[in-house]
């Protein structure tokens, strides 16, 4: 294999969780270039390898990894395998579950809630510290962490879903102070409703959807920017503050009268 020089202000290395997804799907595509590794993860074997054929036609040198995200303790194992033999520039966290409670149930299924903790939230912050503990002592590195908008509000149908991405910005907020004096950027994306898979097993309306390459787009500007935190399309950052002035009652109000079903 040729090795290519590449500055450190370049990012050479890079991982993405939930690569077979619409959005992680595009990111490696327009990440994808001559001389730089992607290390692709995702769930879906046949879609993973028609994204490494892609990416490799692009000129990139392509590691992907079939892998389940729910087992935290073979996510750590895989990626100080993957950290070790190409020590990583970025991460991108992308990898989500999404699930509503059930059309005449009370409650959510207790076995989605657990996968939902797990993917959503206790695996992509065990992911994020050890790329941290890695990056640190090698003084620069960027981590992204995918949420959502649904992280700032309290969605009565989908509890496990709202409160996995609330956590998780949380997460991120906190290891930006923690670990940005030390040269490690820390970004969080939170879009609203994007057109892939995901979105579309929703019924009725997805107010702004952003089609999944524009979605990419926006993500690879907020990280090559340093963002702390990038919310989109822009009419849910006009609600971001608009919300923040709502007596809490109000806003209560509001969310508890949304409906929601998905196919």
């Amino acid at each position: 294999m040729n090795e290519v020089s590449i500055g450190r202000s370049e990012l050479r290395s890079i991982l993405i969780t939930g690569a077979t997804g619409g959005i992680g799907a595009e990111l490696a595509k327009r990440y994808a270039k001559p001389g730089r590794i992607l290390i692709l993860w995702g769930r879906n074997t046949e879609r993973l390898q028609q994204l490494s054929t892609f990416c490799c036609s692009k000129g990139a040198i392509v590691l992907p990894r079939q892998i389940d995200l729910t087992d935290g303790e073979a996510a750590l194992a895989a990626f100080h395998e993957d950290d070790t033999q190409y020590p990583l520039d970025l991460i991108i966290l992308g990898a989500g579950l999404s699930d509503i409670q059930p059309e005449g149930c009370a409650t959510e299924r207790p076995e989605s809630a657990l996968k939902l903790a797990q993917v959503n939230y206790a695996t992509p912050v065990a992911l994020a510290t050890a790329a941290a503990e890695r990056m640190i002592p090698r003084e620069h590195g960027k981590i992204s962490f995918i949420g959502s908008v649904a992280g700032y509000y309290e969605l009565p149908f989908a509890p496990s879903y709202s409160s996995s991405k609330a956590g998780l910005a949380r997460f991120a907020e906190a290891a930006r102070l923690g670990w940005g004096p030390k040269n490690i950027q820390v970004t969080l994306i939170a879009p609203g409703f994007v057109d892939t898979p995901m979105s579309q097993r929703l019924e009725g309306d997805r107010p702004f959807l952003v089609p999944a390459e524009k979605a990419a787009r926006l993500i690879m500007t907020a990280i090559a920017k340093n963002k702390r935190e990038y919310i989109f399309p822009w009419p849910f950052r006009a609600l971001r503050v608009w919300e923040r002035l709502l007596p809490r009652i109000a806003r209560e109000a509001i969310l508890s009268k949304i409906d929601a079903k998905q196919k």
